[in-house]
Order: structure tokens, then C-alpha cells, then sequence
């Protein structure tokens, strides 16, 4: 202790600033206030009407839609507000035409911050668009494509961007360093820095994956499916698409940035949905309906005791947010949260038609957002 705290008076006043006071001291009264009228860790929003099946939610709890306000025949995105339920943003860029046919492809992809979105929709140029929405301006296109890229990731710090493709003999895997040091401007170059295209690169990956009646040949290769970054940003794993009513996906993990392949893990059934784990040595993935885990060491993979089809791993702790579509003996589906390390379900919440889940950047919440417009929020009064 030292002399000028030893003379001070211990009924000596601090000032603090009132304005941090009180700033703090509502949101604890607000928190507390909804915390009471409620019995349940989960909250429900409507966030939207109409129906959109192609949306992505945020790490802050924005919603990115092809909107479901159809008028006049036109499809157009929007941003929304999750805890609001109001539209924040349209996303327009230059040259646009005012009718869109409706129906059109759309995927997007949030950065981890929640400040860029990068969306690619049919309405647009075939290139990848880039909004900066802190400042709610476009910033431009990049990596133009012959086949649409339906599914794009971001790893966790914003380093690197990657977009996969179905189609075949046209699919691509294609990945993108964010620029250094980071500026205003465009995140990233017009060109990928690396690129694995299809038949040829398919072959080489799951030729070990598979047996002596089945080629990975063009016919068979359908594209490259969902993606997933590593927490370290040093593998990718991607879904290896293949054709035919019972045909199996595998999981190709490469190193990054370059492609290098690590290893080719075999599955069963068309994969939905892949993450990592926090420590990065498991990737979870539904399949089939059924959730599974894989060691990215051995390849060595074991069904976990529940079903989903879409699964979101927190960012710090082993636990998954999940969702099923169909529940044993009963027509409904369900939200729930497992325990990935005691295999058990620690909460759940009935719910359909669920699109799009995601935890939030800090993991103290995760949301899912329904076609309808639905938002479930875990929003559990510690995490």
C-alpha cells in the first residue's frame, strides 16, 4: 500500500462520470425487467413478414434477407433488426434494374464484426458485392464467377474469405487474404489468391475416400458445398458435393492459404451443415439428419446422441446451438443446446422452418431466424 493511500480518508467519495452510471445502470434495468417477465432462456422476435428462405443473421443480430416484401413481382435485400424486428437497410448498388424476377440465387456472408457483408445475388452482376456498413456505402465487386457461389465463410478474424460453387465441371473453391494493413476500402483484390476447380482437383481429393465401385469422376462430382474456417485460420473445410440419390459427401480439409490437402474425411449422406470446435481438433457436421463429430487428427467419426441438421459451435466454449427439423414421434422440430462434451442436451425450445443460426461474437447469445420471420434468441442470463 502506498503512503498517499494510507493518508486517504476511508469515507473519502470518488466522482464518476454520471453519464457511464447511468447509461450502465439502465441496460442492468432493462435486462433485469425482461429477465422477470420471462420463464424461458429463449426469447422470441418477429422480425420480418412474408417468407424469405435465403438469409444469414450476424454476429450482432442483423438479419441479411432476399426480401419477402414482394411488390410488383420484384425480390430485393434488406437488412433487419433482430431484437427490433424493423428493416434497417435496402442494399442497392449501381445499375440495378428496379424489376427483379422473383426466385432469383442469393447467399451472403458477415464478416466477424458485423461491419462488411459480402452477397452475391442474381440480380446483380455475377461477381461477389462488398458493403461497408458502418458507413452504408458499397464498396464494390470482386471475383467474378461463371457458377453461382452458394455458400461463403469468413474465418473467425477476418482474415481470409472463401466462396464454394456447385455445377459440376464449373464449381470453384476459391479463397481471398483480406488486404494489409486494413483500409477504407475494398477488403480484398479483384483475383483469389488461391483456387481449386473441379473435375480435376475432385479427383485428386477423394480418390482415398472412396471404394473400387465408385470414381470421384466428373459425372459424379456435383460441386463444393458448405465451409468452414478453423478458429486458428490454418485449415478449411469444405464439403465435397457428389451426385445420386444415395450418394455419400465427404469433408476435404485444406491448408490454408495455399490448398494444400490435409485429408479427406468420408460421410454418409449429403452433408447440411459443418463447424469447427474451439480447440480445432473436431469439425461437427450434420448429416442425413443426424450430427456427427470427426477428429481432424485421426478421421475417426462417431454419431452424437441427437439429431440436426444445422449446427453453430460456440466461439469459446465446447457447446453447440442446433437445430432438427423433425423430432421423434412428433411433426415438430426443435432449437436445443448441447453439451459436446458430456453428449447432452442442456436446453431446447420447439421450432419450424428454421434457415439460418449463429452466436453471437462475444458467444454470450445465439440466434436463429426462421423463413417466416421468426427469431428465436438464447439469451441466457450467464453464458
Amino acid at each position: 500500500m502506498t503512503e498517499a493511500a494510507e493518508k486517504s480518508p476511508a469515507s473519502q467519495l470518488v466522482r464518476i462520470a454520471t453519464q457511464t452510471l447511468a447509461v450502465r445502470s439502465a441496460a442492468l434495468v432493462t435486462r433485469g425487467l425482461r429477465d422477470l417477465a420471462r420463464d424461458s432462456n429463449w426469447l422470441i422476435k418477429k422480425v420480418f413478414a412474408g417468407s424469405s428462405s435465403r438469409l444469414v443473421v450476424s454476429p450482432a443480430g442483423e438479419v441479411c434477407a432476399l426480401s419477402p416484401l414482394v411488390r410488383h413481382g420484384s425480390e430485393h435485400i434488406a437488412l433487419y433488426d433482430v431484437e427490433r424486428g424493423v428493416p434497417t437497410l435496402a442494399l442497392v448498388v449501381p445499375g440495378e434494374p428496379e424489376v427483379c424476377p422473383l426466385g432469383l440465387p442469393a447467399a451472403f456472408a458477415w464478416s466477424p464484426t458485423a461491419r462488411h457483408l459480402v452477397a452475391a445475388w442474381g440480380g446483380w452482376l455475377p461477381e461477389l458485392h462488398v458493403f461497408d456498413l458502418r458507413g452504408k456505402i458499397f464498396l464494390g465487386g470482386f471475383g467474378d464467377f461463371k457458377s453461382f457461389p452458394a455458400n461463403l465463410a469468413w474465418s473467425d478474424s477476418g482474415k481470409y474469405f472463401a466462396a464454394a460453387s456447385r455445377g459440376g465441371g464449373e464449381s470453384r473453391l476459391r479463397l481471398w487474404p483480406a488486404t494489409q494493413p486494413p483500409t477504407a476500402g475494398m477488403p480484398f483484390a479483384a483475383d483469389a489468391a488461391a483456387e481449386l476447380r473441379a473435375p480435376t482437383g475432385a479427383e485428386n481429393w477423394l480418390a482415398p475416400a472412396t471404394d473400387e465401385t465408385e470414381s470421384a469422376n466428373e459425372s459424379g462430382f456435383a460441386g463444393f458445398g458448405r465451409l468452414a474456417f478453423n478458429t486458428g485460420e490454418t485449415i478449411l473445410a469444405v464439403v465435397a458435393e457428389i451426385d445420386g440419390d444415395w450418394a455419400d459427401d465427404s469433408i476435404v480439409l485444406l491448408e490454408i492459404p495455399g490448398f494444400g490437402r490435409r485429408t479427406v474425411i468420408p460421410a454418409q449422406g449429403r452433408i447440411t451443415d459443418l463447424a469447427w470446435t474451439p480447440d480445432n481438433l473436431q469439425v461437427i457436421y450434420c448429416s442425413g439428419g443426424q450430427a456427427y463429430r470427426v477428429s481432424a487428427q485421426t478421421r475417426t467419426s462417431e454419431p452424437l446422441p441427437f439429431g440436426a441438421e444445422l449446427c453453430a459451435v460456440h466461439p469459446h466454449l465446447p457447446m453447440a446451438l442446433c437445430f432438427s427439423s423433425l423430432l421423434k414421434n412428433s411433426a415438430k422440430g426443435r432449437l436445443f443446446l448441447a453439451d459436446l462434451n458430456r453428449l447432452a442436451v442442456l436446453d431446447e425450445y420447439p421450432a419450424e422452418g428454421v434457415v439460418n443460426i449463429r452466436w453471437s461474437l462475444d458467444g454470450s447469445k445465439a440466434y436463429a431466424v426462421t423463413r417466416d420471420g421468426l427469431a428465436y434468441i438464447y439469451d441466457p442470463p450467464v453464458l
